[in-house]
C-alpha cells in the first residue's frame, strides 16, 4: 500500500466543499450527490487503509512536498488512525444519507453540505496529521464549521446555543494554541516526533506539566467532559439531527479523546507508571462524567437533550479506560469509541426521524410511535441496548473490556461503578421507549408515519454495523482495536517510528 493515499482523507472533503457551492448554482440537488459521493469515497479509503495494515508496527508516513520532518508537514497513518477514520467516515456517510430528505424542511441545502464537508475535512485531518500546528488548524476547521451548523436553523434558541458553543469552544481552542506555542518555543519545531524527542530530554519540569495542563483543558472542552460540558446539552438539541449524530458520535472523540491520547501518549510519553497523578486525574474526571451525565439524563424530557447528557456519561467510560492505563483499559476505551460512535449516532438519527415525523422532541407529547414508525422504534431500542452494554451488541464488549482492565489493575470499586451505571444507562434510554414508542394509557398515540426511505436506510446501516461490531468483536479486537491500543502503549518509541519517518 502506498502512503500517497493518506492526503486523500483531507483532499476529498476539501474538494467537495469547494465544488458544492459552484455546482449547486447550476443544479441544487447536486449538493446531495457530491457530498454523499465524497463521504462514500472517504469510507472506501478508510476500509482500504485499515485492511492494508498488515502488522501492528506498520506505519505509513507521507511528507508533504518531500520536506524533512523538521521543516515540512508530516502525515501518518497507523492502526489508531485507521480505527478513528473508520468511525468518522462510516458515521459521516450515514448522516449525509439521512440528510437528503431530512433537509427538506430547511433552506440553504448547499450551505449545510459545504459546512458538513469541512467538518469531515477537519476530523480526518486531525487523525492523520503529524504536525502540532496543523492539529490545531484541523481542530479549528471542524470547530468553526460546527458552530455554524449548530445555529443552522437560525431560530433564537439555535443562535443562542451556537454562540454559547462558540465562546466555550474557542476557550478550549485558545488553551490548545497556548500549549502549542510553548512547545514551539522550547522545541523550535512543530513536528510531533521531534517535539517528543525534545520534551523527553527536557524532563518533567513545572513548565512541562503546565503545557500538559493547558492541553488537557483544551481537549476537555472539546470532548465535553464534566465540568467542561456546558456547551453540549444546548448544542445537540439545537443542531440538525445529522449534525447532532456527528457531534456526539465522533466529533467530541476525535477533537477531544483522540487528540489528547495522541499527544499525551505518543508526544509526551505519559503512562500510568511514570505519570500516575495524570492518569488518576483522568479517572476522576471520568467517574464524575459518568455519574453526572447519567443522573442528568434521567430528568430530561427533550429527546435530544437526554441523548446529549448520555454522551457526557459515555465519554466518562472512555476516560476511565484511558485512566486505568493498562492494555485492557485502553482496548475498552478505543472499542467504546467505535461502539458509541455507531450507537449514539443511530439514536440521534432516530431523534431526527421522530422530530421530522411529529414536529416535536418533547417526550411528554409523544406516545405509541412503535406502530406508525416501527423501523425508528426498533432502531432506537436496539441501539439503546448496545449503549447500555447488553450482549451481544458492541457496547457490551467495550464496557466489558474496561471492567476487565479495572479488575486487572485492582480497581474493583471502579469495575463495580462501571457495571452499575450501565444499568443506569439502560434505565434512562429505555424510558424513551416507554414514553415515546409504547402506547401510554394517559394519551392517544401520536399521529405520524415512517420517515422516507433514505432516512430509514441510514438508520438500518448503523444498526447493522452496531450488531456486526458486537457479533464479530473478535476480529475487530485482533486486527484493529488491539493494535491501536499498542500504538498508544508504545508511547515515545512508537511516536518516533510513526511521525519521524
Amino acid at each position: 500500500m502506498d502512503a500517497r493515499f493518506v492526503p486523500l482523507f483531507v483532499v476529498i472533503p476539501m474538494a467537495a466543499a469547494f465544488l458544492i457551492p459552484l455546482l449547486a448554482k447550476l443544479w441544487q440537488r447536486s449538493a446531495d450527490l457530491i457530498a454523499n459521493a465524497a463521504a462514500a469515497a472517504l469510507l472506501g479509503i478508510s476500509v482500504y487503509g485499515a485492511a492494508s495494515l498488515v502488522t501492528e508496527s506498520q506505519v505509513l508516513v507521507y511528507r508533504m512536498g518531500g520536506w524533512a520532518p523538521t521543516l515540512g508537514i508530516t502525515l501518518a497513518y497507523d492502526h489508531l488512525t485507521a480505527l478513528v477514520a473508520l468511525a468518522v467516515n462510516a458515521l459521516g456517510l450515514c448522516a449525509l444519507l439521512f440528510s437528503v430528505r431530512y433537509l427538506d424542511h430547511y433552506t440553504g441545502r448547499w450551505k449545510f453540505y459545504t459546512l458538513f464537508m469541512l467538518i469531515l475535512a477537519g476530523l480526518n485531518g486531525v487523525t492523520v496529521t503529524g504536525d502540532m500546528f496543523n492539529l490545531f488548524v484541523f481542530i479549528e476547521i471542524a470547530a468553526v464549521s460546527s458552530y455554524a451548523l449548530v445555529a443552522f436553523g437560525t431560530d433564537f434558541d439555535e443562535l443562542e446555543a451556537g454562540f454559547k458553543y462558540m465562546v466555550i469552544g474557542e476557550i478550549g481552542g485558545t488553551a490548545i494554541l497556548l500549549a502549542i506555542a510553548m512547545l514551539y518555543a522550547r522545541a523550535s519545531t512543530l513536528n510531533m516526533a521531534v517535539v517528543s524527542q525534545v520534551m523527553a530530554g527536557f524532563g518533567r519540569t513545572p513548565l512541562f506539566w503546565f503545557i500538559v495542563g493547558a492541553f488537557l483543558v483544551g481537549f476537555a472542552v472539546k470532548m465535553a467532559m464534566v465540568p467542561f460540558h456546558a456547551w453540549l446539552p444546548d448544542a445537540h438539541p439545537s443542531a440538525p439531527a445529522p449534525v447532532s449524530a456527528l457531534l456526539s458520535g465522533v466529533f467530541i472523540k476525535v477533537l477531544g479523546v483522540y487528540a489528547m491520547s495522541r499527544v499525551m501518549f505518543n508526544v509526551f510519553g505519559l503512562s500510568r507508571a511514570n505519570a500516575p497523578a495524570f492518569f488518576n486525574l483522568l479517572l476522576g474526571f471520568g467517574v464524575v462524567s459518568i455519574v453526572a451525565g447519567g443522573l442528568l439524563a434521567y430528568v430530561q424530557k427533550d429527546y435530544k437533550r437526554l441523548l446529549a447528557y448520555s454522551s457526557v456519561s459515555q465519554i466518562g467510560y472512555i476516560l476511565i479506560g484511558l485512566g486505568i492505563g493498562n492494555y485492557w483499559g485502553i482496548v475498552g476505551a478505543l472499542f467504546h469509541i467505535l461502539a458509541h460512535a455507531l450507537g449514539k449516532g443511530l439514536l440521534f438519527l432516530t431523534a431526527g426521524s421522530v422530530e421530522h415525523a411529529t414536529g416535536t422532541r418533547d417526550l411528554d407529547k409523544l406516545s405509541g410511535l412503535e406502530k406508525s414508525m416501527p423501523v425508528t422504534a426498533w432502531s432506537y431500542l436496539l441501539g439503546s441496548l448496545s449503549l447500555a452494554g447488553v450482549p451481544p451488541f458492541a457496547g457490551f464488549f467495550s464496557k466489558f473490556f474496561i471492567i476487565v482492565g479495572a479488575v486487572s489493575a485492582g480497581m474493583y470499586w471502579l469495575a463495580i461503578l462501571a457495571a452499575l451505571f450501565s444499568t443506569v444507562t439502560l434505565g434512562y434510554l429505555v424510558s424513551v421507549v416507554n414514553r415515546a414508542f409504547f402506547v401510554r394509557k394517559d394519551r392517544e398515540p401520536t399521529a405520524a408515519r415512517e420517515v422516507p426511505a433514505s432516512m430509514v436506510i441510514a438508520m438500518l446501516a448503523l444498526l447493522i454495523l452496531t450488531v456486526a461490531l458486537g457479533v464479530g468483536f473478535r476480529p475487530v479486537l485482533d486486527k484493529l482495536v488491539g493494535p491501536a491500543a499498542q500504538n498508544l502503549i508504545q508511547g515515545l518509541g512508537y511516536a518516533r517510528a510513526i511521525l519521524g519517518g
